[in-house]
């Protein structure tokens, strides 16, 4: 179903997951704004984008880690100017985790990894609420991983960090339930082929992987009008079937 009219934020949109977030909602002829803290891997999705489908998304350099809270504010104010509102926001952030015992791990590394996996998420949607609020239905997807998520030995603080952020999005969703307007989910991608997967894994058999693409109906699901009523859910891409109700 298409979305125009509708404008989404994708963070980390020049990294693997979030290039296919962004082209999924091209496809369904959105209004796209493209954060990322990379100018180059900006410009080759917008590339991407416009060769393939008739949207001109808006790029957003931003450090996630490096901004400040009026960095943020400043930003949701640009998009109040430009747009007036916002439908959806996905968190889609991320970079290779460090992967150690925790007691092993420095007092930077651990903070550097809290402050892009939880307490950017937190900022963002804290500032970018009012304007999700303007929406008659708006959309909020945050991104876990099926290997951390569970408290998985070695996962350090990229594993605290993501299960802190499924606690986050469903206090979240539940505080926004009574309204009926902004529904938040969370999706586990699962085994697909991603950076953040093959640095986790390196040494598995890329063709066992389900291609990244695959979560393209997934994004416009949950991103969609298919999906109004339906939050504080915990999406397992490799066990979700769009033909049936959660």
């Amino acid at each position: 179903m298409p979305l125009d009219n509708q404008t989404f934020l994708v963070t980390g949109a020049g990294g693997g997951l979030g290039r296919i977030a962004a082209l999924a909602l091209a496809q369904q002829h959105a209004s796209i704004i493209l954060l990322d803290n990379s100018i180059e891997k900006l410009e080759s999705i917008y590339d991407a984008i416009v060769k393939t489908t008739d949207t001109e998304p808006a790029i957003y350099p931003f450090d996630l880690v490096g901004a400040t809270e009026q960095d943020f504010i400043d930003l949701a104010n640009t998009i109040e100017e430009k747009y007036g509102h916002l439908n959806g926001l996905i968190h889609l952030a991320s970079e290779k985790p460090t992967l150690s015992p925790l007691n092993n791990i420095s007092i930077q590394t651990w903070e550097h990894s809290l402050n892009l996996n939880l307490s950017a998420p937190f900022l963002l949607t804290k500032v970018l609420l009012p304007l999700l609020e303007k929406s008659t239905h708006a959309s909020i997807v945050f991104t876990s991983n099926s290997t951390v998520r569970k408290g998985t030995a070695y996962s350090s603080a990229y594993g605290v960090a993501k299960i802190a952020v499924e606690g986050f999005a469903l206090i979240m969703a539940d505080e926004l339930a009574s309204a009926g307007k902004i529904r938040v989910n969370i999706l586990i991608p699962g085994k697909v082929d991603s950076p953040v997967r093959n640095y986790i894994f390196p040494g598995e058999n890329k063709s066992s992987l389900a291609k990244a693409e695959s979560l393209i109906p997934i994004y416009q699901y949950l991103l969609g009008p298919q999906s109004i009523g339906i939050t504080g859910k915990t999406i397992d891409a490799e066990t979700f079937d769009l033909t049936h109700d959660l």
